[in-house]
């Protein structure tokens, strides 16, 4: 029998060179729709509103004053230190960045896929066929709702999942073997404010080391991005922050967080508030303690999928390109060996066709053409929060598939070192089936 440790080095070129065609293939539909085909007022409209903002930094334009151009005007929404980060978009032409940001997030989404199925991967039939395996697990979640939009506006989700989810799953990555845990968080969290509820599971889990790392880290480039841009990081902490209109109409059908579904359908004011709240409550205590119950067994696959849908869930808006959780949700989902256990394979196919299918755009359909009945279309105007909401619960029913003794199960693991304890964000335990290759 090869040994598993040394076999994924022997996959021929071929296979990497099919897997790469069959990815690109599965790719070229959204790019070809969004690049190709769609209107050039619409064309990149996000890494453009990122570029601008590089630019407004090199001639000493206000960050936070600055709009794209008409028709879409959109200001700059991030932290400062995003800002810095774009500076580079600024040295080169907008068709050049918007093509070049394009091809990142296709890596992008593809690393996400060779982190989160890496249970599949280095379980199944040996070293040659994972590049296969992995071509066959990325090219569909390309057609995922959020992945095409993330790829039609230009967006940072792809990396902002991707970050997080090389910190915190387990066996970490041989890339990350001299940064401490915690530190990507913290720079995603500097990026975008959202990766935040990862603090909050760090403490729920008595991970006081990762936590500090993150809000070490995320706090240096905040005071960082301060000293070199004062008057920025004042307009962004001092106004801009607390200003969600700048972020587009929340009551729109592309807000699906549990807020953006309220303000749809709830009571306004005081009672909107109240019911949002005993939501957010409700919802955030069962998707941390479903994050807490996957790290405990050695699950970090579950335990990212859930956090992560706690940024969606729980803030105030959730545009629907902020679900790339869901490639790391359907693999989570989907486990280690679906051939043994078909119940989590339909359930992973279930929550790939449901945001596959643009069912929000179904929704308005139907309300604008004024089919009866009238709630059809609003369930379907709604649908991605549903969605979430069952992704959910079938990560908490395959977590309890994965007992011991259940088909396709995880071999428990030693018990997570006690807190305080030496390395004790560091788990050196590692789902029944993974090797050593499994850290690539």
């Amino acid at each position: 029998m090869p040994n598993p440790a040394t076999s994924h080095h022997r996959a021929p070129a071929w296979h990497w060179v099919l897997a790469t065609a069959l990815i690109l293939a599965a790719a070229s539909i959204p790019v070809l729709r969004f690049l190709i085909f769609w209107p050039k007022d619409q064309w990149q409209v996000d890494v453009e509103v990122y570029r601008e903002a590089g630019v407004s930094i090199l001639i000493g334009r206000p960050i936070y004053d600055a709009m794209t151009e008409a028709p879409q005007l959109l200001p700059f929404t991030y932290p400062p230190f995003a800002a810095i980060l774009a500076i580079p978009l600024a040295l080169l032409p907008f068709g050049v960045v918007g093509w070049l940001w394009t091809v990142a997030q296709i890596a992008a989404t593809t690393g996400i896929v060779w982190y989160a199925a890496y249970r599949l991967i280095h379980t199944g039939p040996g070293g040659a066929a994972r590049p296969l395996i992995l071509g066959a697990l990325a090219a569909p979640m390309f057609w995922l709702h959020p992945v095409g939009d993330g790829i039609r506006f230009g967006q940072v989700n792809a990396f902002i999942v991707l970050a997080c989810l090389m910190d915190l799953r387990r066996p970490r990555p041989r890339l990350l073997r001299s940064i401490a845990p915690g530190v990507l968080v913290g720079l995603a969290m500097a990026i975008k404010l959202t990766p935040g509820v990862f603090l909050i599971h760090y403490l729920v889990t008595k991970r006081y080391r990762e936590a500090a790392a993150a809000v070490a880290t995320a706090a240096g480039t905040w005071i960082a991005a301060a000293i070199l841009l004062p008057s920025a990081s004042l307009a962004f902490w001092g106004g801009a922050l607390q200003d969600p209109a700048r972020l587009g109409p929340n009551m729109g059908t592309s807000n699906q967080s549990i807020r953006g579904v309220l303000m749809r359908l709830g009571p306004d004011g005081v009672a909107g508030s109240a019911i949002w709240l005993v939501c957010v409550l409700a919802v955030g205590a069962f998707g941390f303690a479903l994050a807490r119950r996957a790290y405990l067994a050695g699950d970090s696959i579950t335990e990212v999928a859930a956090v992560g849908l706690m940024a969606c869930l729980l803030s105030p808006v959730a545009w629907i390109h902020h679900f790339h959780w869901m490639v790391v949700v359907v693999l989570a989902i989907l486990g280690a060996q679906p051939w043994r256990d078909r119940r989590r394979a339909f359930a992973a196919a279930l929550i790939w066709v449901w945001f596959t299918c643009r069912l929000p755009w179904w929704g308005i359909s139907w309300i604008a053409n004024d089919w009866p009945p009238e709630v059809i279309g609003r369930i379907l105007q709604n649908a991605d929060l549903a969605g979430a909401l069952l992704a959910l619960w079938l990560m908490h029913w395959a977590l309890r598939r994965s007992a011991p003794g259940r088909p396709g199960a995880l071999s428990p693991g030693p018990t997570p070192p006690a807190s305080g304890a030496r390395g004790a964000g560091i788990r050196s335990r590692r789902p029944a089936g993974s090797s050593p290759g499994a850290s690539a």
